[in-house]
């Protein structure tokens, strides 16, 4: 898949020069999704007559990549918007997407994910974090979630997996900011990644109706999105590991430096990964066998590793140097939130070994 040549060269101008800046604080964090939106990106993916510019999911992730391969705190906000509106284009729910589908696409309203805790709770680690009560004309929700991105402090809608009260299935719903009983934290303190806006939010009795639906069934939704979820994740891996290889063999090349085998073995096995992941959301298997995506997912997550450290030892000690080009030091941060994001690989590995066992 391309990569840098899928941005406009505004927006690729404009990650380049404020990388750092959306990495260390949160001053551009509202100006990401209105970018993004404004460069044609978040309609990668999305039917033509929905809106989008059409493709296929493969497509949204080539789109995520090329954003991480200059930003990860960029391609964070853009995976957690183009998530959420996957979560409406797979929704039964018509109103929903009617109602919500073109300001999302348009980037003048914020779209979170809010489904690590489903995705956790799907795979029983974890058990889900609010509660829906029934009412005359919909649900009350109790809870919080403690780490949700892109929650822009004017405005957004947020998804989340809810136990509804008595014997009904978990649910999929959505609440907005402007609900009242919705409380946004302060932005988390985060060792990078400052310009993603995450947060942590508290729902009390909050009331939402049909509209706000997502799926009245998690059980039955989650895997048929979770490709789609993991693997617009993984886009954001493809294009950290991308560009610290492209910065590697750059250095490498000019220095006619022995690593520079390791460092195109690399690039091949990234490339080879990156297809499989595609082709394998594309066509549908991971809906029905989800461990060879998770082993997809670690596997992109050594490569980030691997490219980090190949960069640095390509850089010498220059990388340590504050007067030099920032952008090594930004990647070996960002690399560090690789492999904690939701399902971390921890969770991934467990999920294996009872895969294995069973």
């Amino acid at each position: 898949m391309p990569g840098s040549e899928l941005l406009t060269p505004g927006l690729r101008d404009w990650l380049q020069a404020n990388a750092d800046l959306l990495d260390t604080t949160a001053e551009l964090a509202d100006a990401v999704v209105p970018r993004l939106a404004d460069a044609g990106l978040l309609r990668a993916g999305v039917p033509v007559e929905l809106g989008g510019s059409g493709g296929s999911i493969g497509s949204a992730i080539a789109a995520i990549s090329a954003v991480a391969e200059h930003s990860l705190a960029a391609a964070f906000v853009f995976w957690g918007q183009r998530t959420f509106i996957e979560y409406i284009l797979q929704s039964p729910n018509a109103a929903l997407r009617a109602r919500w589908l073109a300001p999302l696409l348009a980037g003048t309203v914020n779209g979170a994910t809010g489904l690590s805790n489903a995705m956790k709770f799907l795979s029983g680690i974890e058990s889900l974090q609010i509660s829906a009560t029934p009412t005359d004309d919909g649900w009350q929700l109790d809870g919080a979630l403690a780490w949700i991105t892109n929650l822009r402090k004017d405005g957004f809608i947020a998804a989340a997996a809810v136990q509804v009260a008595g014997d009904a299935p978990p649910a999929i719903v959505a609440f907005t900011s402007g609900s009242a009983g919705v409380t946004r934290s302060a932005d988390l303190d985060l060792m990078a990644l400052r310009g993603s806006n995450t947060a942590a939010v508290k729902l009390e009795a909050v009331q939402i109706d049909a509209e706000h639906v997502i799926h009245l069934d998690a059980r039955a939704y989650l895997p048929g999105v979770r490709p789609s979820f993991l693997g617009m994740q993984c886009g954001m891996s493809i294009g950290l590991a991308r560009a610290a290889l492209r910065s590697a063999h750059a250095l490498s090349t000019s220095m006619r430096g022995p690593l520079l085998p390791r460092i195109e073995a690399a690039q091949a096995a990234l490339a080879q990964q990156e297809a499989t992941l595609i082709e394998g959301v594309e066509d549908g298997r991971f809906k029905t066998a989800a461990a060879p995506l998770f082993r997809l997912r670690i596997a992109l997550a050594d490569s980030v590793q691997e490219a980090v450290m190949l960069e640095l030892q390509a850089s010498g000690g220059k990388a340590y140097l504050q007067d030099r080009d920032t952008s090594f030091a930004r990647r070996w941060r960002e690399a560090a939130f690789v492999p904690i994001i939701t399902p971390s690989l921890t969770q991934l590995q467990v999920e294996l070994q009872k895969h294995a066992a069973a």
